[in-house]
């Protein structure tokens, strides 16, 4: 049985879709729905059974070896700032899942972050020092990378990190504040409103990539078990929010951009620029495939989010 961690969030259904459209129904989703609406995103998917993360991790055991372990589940906000919680579910959850796989020799895909690079002064290279996270959930990725280098090479399983860049695209709907701009630019179209951006936003440039992208390269190294190692998964690309946000407005009639303060908490917080180096992911990971354009992303996902208001109902995955 695949083990899609974080299944029913954003990259983790979209993975479980992309397992569907292979034809692999044989699928256990962890997560927990204590925010009820999160099943929209599983809505459309076929797999086995559910069950909660917690029930997961306290017994372990009971459940069958894996073919593999897709480890997508975590906090994700940026903005907390329980060191003690971040680390239980970021850090000690993440070593406990690998030994598990370890012992059935089931490939382990983890999702890292390229919030372990903060202000990315040194560069965006996987690799010690370009290294120094800006908040606390990038430390936790952080730790769990360190923790798995010097384990990759002798691991009894494949090991595949990937440094998750800006990702946007459908199935983000619950994730609130954490949700791509694109999404909340969505939003503010559909109620008639300005599409908002920070002051500056001309300045702050990062690296989008798009959902289904992210999908592939994991299908990738589940294709290729005898790569392993810690990857940037980004477009390559550099773009501003203000190219986004201009982007974004031209599939909506009548919409304008619009500028608002840059919120003081987010001072020394808030990446200004990042850009995926690629060179690793092309060499050693063996992926040679072309990443979406932003304009061609905000094209697919603004196509979506205008007919189901961002999930997936086509039937490909049903």
């Amino acid at each position: 049985m695949y083990i899609v961690t974080g299944g029913a969030g954003f990259i983790g259904s979209n993975l479980v879709r992309g397992l569907n459209r292979r034809g692999i129904e044989d699928i256990l989703v962890v997560d927990d729905l204590e925010r009820g609406d999160k099943h929209l995103n599983l809505n459309g998917l076929r797999f086995a059974d559910f069950v909660d993360y917690r029930d997961f991790e306290r017994d372990l055991e009971r459940f069958a070896a894996p073919k593999a372990v897709l480890h997508q589940g975590a906090c994700s906000d940026t903005t907390e700032r329980n060191g003690r919680y971040m680390l239980a579910v970021n850090f000690e959850y993440s070593k406990k899942l690998f030994l598990w796989s370890e012992r059935h020799g089931a490939p382990f895909l983890y999702a890292s972050s390229a919030a372990t690079y903060g202000d990315g002064q040194n560069g965006f290279r996987e690799e010690p020092a370009c290294e120094w996270p800006l908040n606390v959930y990038g430390f936790s990725k952080l730790l769990f990378d360190r923790w798995m280098r010097p384990r990759l090479a002798a691991a009894r399983c494949q090991v595949v990190g990937l440094r998750y860049f800006n990702v946007y695209g459908p199935q983000e709907n619950h994730k609130d504040r954490m949700a791509s701009v694109i999404f909340k630019l969505h939003g503010q179209a559909l109620r008639g409103e300005p599409l908002k951006v920070f002051e500056g936003s001309d300045r702050f440039v990062r690296d989008f990539v798009h959902v289904d992208d992210c999908v592939a390269v994991n299908l990738h190294f589940l294709d290729q078990p005898a790569r392993r190692g810690i990857f940037n998964c980004g477009s390559g690309r550099a773009e501003s929010f203000e190219k986004l946000a201009r982007c974004t407005a031209s599939h909506y009639e009548g919409a304008r951009v619009e500028y608002m303060p840059f919120p003081a908490d987010l001072a020394g917080k808030y990446q200004a620029f990042t850009q995926a180096d690629l060179a690793r992911l092309r060499r050693d990971g063996g992926y040679s495939a072309e990443f979406k354009t932003l304009e061609q992303g905000i094209a697919a996902y603004v196509k979506i989010l205008k007919a189901t208001g961002g999930y997936h109902r086509d039937q490909e995955a049903n």
